[in-house]
């Protein structure tokens, strides 16, 4: 930190000569207890530098340092590249692998892909629903049934990578569309619920917000939630929330239901500003 010196001039007391003036030097100023944002942002900055894939970051001010989970892909060697990059770089280690929660066969179908809804919304273009964008963008078509019979809608935008979200529009706008949710900020420490046509409903804590992933095959996301609820393939898309307070879309995670893991969400309030709906 750059420092200043200051000088004041202090008048002398009565009885003093006139005219007469001290010069007072205050302390130097203290050396921050430990590293400045911009030494957090530049740490973080370096570990997307890396190249290591299967890992999850963020920074974390209260303590000081950026938080680096790493899947079971990353090696020995990676790791320590890892630590190598700063001193304020912490390598957590996780079981399984990141991955995007997409699988063959369930809830909303396309051709070869199931995921699951989160959320309903509505614009002055009619009524959609919100799902994950990697999943829009591997299916234009969707279906309620596996067969293809029942037609739901077909998407109208996705954002991925980086983003992970995606607008369907109903094509049966008089389907029933279940509703009653407001959209918030997911906090360290709120518990929390994610529902998927995979796996179904379990709860846990969320562990790090504004958080960046890279997913097997080096698919990189950023500004995410973390969680430690599990997910499994075919979860993709569905929802996070905490009462009748939408969080987040499911993106992916690690681990599954049985041995449990951890998993990533997109940010609401931010998908529904990039496509002006609200939700239903």
């Amino acid at each position: 930190m750059k420092r200043t010196s200051m000088t004041r001039t202090i008048s002398v007391a009565a009885g003093a000569v006139l005219g007469l003036s001290v010069l007072a030097v205050p302390p130097a100023a203290a050396e921050p207890d430990g590293p400045s944002s911009a030494e957090l942002a530049a740490a973080s900055a370096a570990v997307d530098d890396t190249g290591v894939d299967g890992i999850a970051w963020h920074t974390d001010e209260t303590t000081g340092t950026v938080v680096v989970r790493t899947d079971s892909t990353v090696t020995a060697a990676e790791r320590e590249r890892l630590r190598q990059v700063a001193d304020t770089v912490e390598v957590r280690p996780t079981d399984g692998v990141f991955d995007l929660r997409l699988a063959p066969g369930d809830a909303i179908y396309g051709p070869d892909y199931r995921c699951s809804m989160a959320f309903n919304v509505s614009n002055h273009k009619g009524k959609h629903l919100l799902t994950a964008g990697h999943c829009g963008e591997e299916v234009e078509t969707w279906y309620a049934d596996e067969d293809g019979d029942v037609l739901v809608g077909s998407t109208v935008a996705a954002s991925y990578p980086s983003n992970d979200f995606a607008v369907v529009r109903y094509e049966n706008q008089a389907r029933e569309r279940p509703g009653g949710f407001t959209a918030g900020k997911a906090e360290v420490g709120l518990e929390a619920t994610r529902d998927g046509t995979a796996s179904g409903e379990h709860s846990g804590e969320v562990t790090a917000i504004n958080v960046s992933v890279k997913y097997e095959g080096g698919v990189a996301m950023h500004g995410m939630i973390e969680a430690d609820i599990c997910s499994e393939p075919g979860d993709s898309g569905g929802a996070l929330y905490t009462g009748s307070t939408a969080l987040g879309i499911t993106s992916g995670g690690s681990g599954d239901c049985s041995s449990g893991g951890i998993s990533f969400y997109q940010p609401i309030i931010e998908v529904l500003a990039a496509y002006n709906v609200e939700l239903d």
